[in-house]
This record gives structure tokens, sequence and C-alpha cells, in this order.
């Protein structure tokens, strides 16, 4: 793995809400640890409502990661542009994630450990 990424379960159970409604839960996340980023909170596919997801063209790529794909979150009162990105196809270094979404905080989506 690279030397400055570590991937271990989060501890507890997770929460997603964007738009006042809880669109994943989850006592399987992935937290993800780069450098001296803040720790991100990575949820299984499965645990999400992936009918609030929209996928977009949007794309990024991560030297050690590898190329990221968006989803906009499709709330009731409003839409959160690539607020949700995934590593479909992630490097061997870090596969754990493949399969998993990850979520952008901003006013109106909130992860949390409940």
């Amino acid at each position: 793995m690279s030397n400055h990424i570590t991937i271990r379960p989060a501890s507890g159970s997770w929460s997603i809400r964007a738009g006042g409604a809880v669109i994943g839960e989850s006592s399987a996340a992935l937290e993800l640890s780069e450098g001296d980023r803040a720790p991100v909170i990575y949820f299984p596919r499965s645990d999400i409502a992936m009918a609030f997801l929209d996928r977009t063209e949007h794309s990024t790529h991560c030297p050690h990661k590898g190329d990221a794909s968006y989803f906009s979150i499709m709330s009731k009162s409003k839409t959160y542009a690539n607020a949700v990105w995934s590593y479909e196809d992630p490097k061997d270094d870090v596969s754990e994630i493949k399969d998993y979404l990850a979520f952008y905080e901003q006013d109106g989506v909130t992860v949390e450990n409940v």
C-alpha cells in the first residue's frame, strides 16, 4: 500500500444525510487516511440508496488511488453536484475501496458516526 494511505474499518455505524433524508447507513464503512488530510469515510454501495445518485461526466485522477467517477445527489430540495466519488477500478494498493462511495460534506450533506 502507498506509504501515506491507510485504510481500516471505520468504528461504529455511519450514516449519510442529504437534504435532511438519510440516504445510507452502514456498519461496514471504511476509513481512509491520506497524509495529513482529514480521514474520509467510504460507504459500501450496497448500503446506499443509489436511486438518489445520478452519475455525472466528471472524473479526477489520483496518482495513488486511480481514476474517480462522480455522482450528484438528487434530494427533494436540491441537487448536490459531484458530491459523491468512487474509485471503481482502484489501484491494487487501495483495492479495498472498490465498490465503495465517499461523500463531500457540505451544507445539506453530512456524514455522521451514529
